[in-house]
């Protein structure tokens, strides 16, 4: 009776743990909690579309003055002070420096001297020949001595004009003992000190001084890029963008706030390297931007009509370096695409393959799905990001 009794309980007790067991399994296949592992796997996605993309190219250049002057004296002489502060503003025609004028002072003096006897004696000379002019009519005077003294009147007057350009070349050459700025700007420092000797028109640069007000950028870009950009132009895969607009970007990484203006493509490659230049200008107000700087520049390449972007996150590559992508593919799976994709347009790629409009990109979840499993998305928008 009492071994019975004890068969009864040990069933019931079975019962219970196979019942326990068997509602488990059903609220592990998502009977009752979740998707489970068989279910699909929720993904956010984006919808691919087309619309017109402003392409950008990259360049690399260099920085220059606006305007720069090597100031050269232009008579020799011993320095005799320096007027400037290095590195410091000066104006156009401020003083630089004072060679010594003593001998320039002499020989415009000298100059003076010999314009003011040139002077006196043409007033003699023209006086007797009015003189004569008269006297001739009546017979007093002979033709002959008449026409010496008009000639005589003649010569006296071209000796003034001559000694005239004397005092004007003595007075240039006195002013040009005080080297001045031919430009406003920011001077370098000075190859010379008070007492040094110069010569006119010597080739060391006594300083420079450089406009830093705007400032050029040069820019190289290959000939066989600019070939590619005027095909695609003229094949129609591209409008042109019909912008001059130029960004800069600082050796640093930062951006420069002001934008530039492209002023000139060049029209020779340089046969050494198979380039062609192009320069763009920017303002310097405050002076961030030095001559010498290595800089890239980003201007307008065109304008690709029917263009379409997709998150860099999106995008991965394969073993051979190919773009892929993951769609929803057909009843729901989760399908690997390749894809071109050939530059990037801010944080976005560019495709130009690979994608139809109307497809559905998974660009979160990608680490939670394979090639082939059920998946379930979730339209991404700006304001509304897909729950994770």
């Amino acid at each position: 009776m009492s071994f019975d009794r004890s068969r009864a309980v040990l069933s019931a007790a079975s019962l219970a743990a196979i019942g326990l067991t068997l509602a488990a399994c059903g609220q592990g296949k998502g009977g009752a909690g979740g998707m489970g592992p068989g279910g699909p796997t929720p993904v956010g996605v984006i919808v691919a579309k087309t619309e017109p993309v402003n392409l950008t190219s990259e360049l690399t250049g260099r920085t220059s003055a606006y305007l720069v002057s090597e100031v050269r004296p232009q008579v020799g002489g011993i320095i005799k002070a320096r007027l400037f502060q290095e590195g410091g503003y000066v104006r156009a025609g401020q003083s630089l420096y004072q060679i010594d004028p003593a001998t320039y002072q002499a020989a415009y003096n000298s100059a003076a001297a010999g314009l003011a006897q040139a002077q006196a004696t043409a007033t003699a000379a023209r006086l007797k020949a009015e003189r004569y002019k008269g006297l001739v009519e009546i017979n007093a005077v002979s033709k002959q001595d008449n026409d010496d003294a008009q000639a005589a009147a003649l010569q006296a007057a071209a000796n003034v004009a001559a000694q005239k350009a004397a005092v004007d070349n003595a007075r240039i050459n006195l002013g040009w003992t005080k080297v001045v700025s031919p430009i406003s700007g920011r001077i370098g420092k000075s190859s010379v000190t008070p007492g040094a000797l110069v010569t006119a028109s010597q080739a060391t640069a006594l300083a420079t001084v450089q406009d830093l007000s705007k400032i050029y950028v040069d820019l190289t870009q290959s000939s066989a890029d600019m070939l590619k950009l005027q095909a695609a132009v003229n094949s129609g895969k591209l409008g042109r963008s019909g912008s001059t607009q130029v960004t800069l970007k600082l050796e640093d990484g930062s951006t420069y706030p002001l934008p530039g203006r492209l002023e000139f493509s060049d029209i020779t490659v340089d046969p050494t390297t198979g380039s062609v230049g192009l320069r763009a200008t920017f303002d310097n107000p405050n002076g961030v931007l030095l001559p010498g700087m290595y800089v890239r520049a980003q201007l307008g390449a065109g304008v690709a009509n029917s263009g379409m972007l997709i998150p860099q996150a999106a995008v991965s590559r394969d073993p051979k370096g190919n773009a892929t992508v993951m769609v929803v593919g057909a009843k729901g799976m989760a399908e690997a695409r390749q894809i071109v994709a050939p530059q990037t347009v801010g944080d976005k790629w560019l495709v130009t393959s690979g994608l139809k409009a109307g497809e559905q990109v998974i660009v979160e979840g990608l680490q939670k799905v394979q090639p082939g499993a059920p998946v379930k998305p979730a339209v991404i928008t700006a304001s509304a990001p897909a729950a994770q």
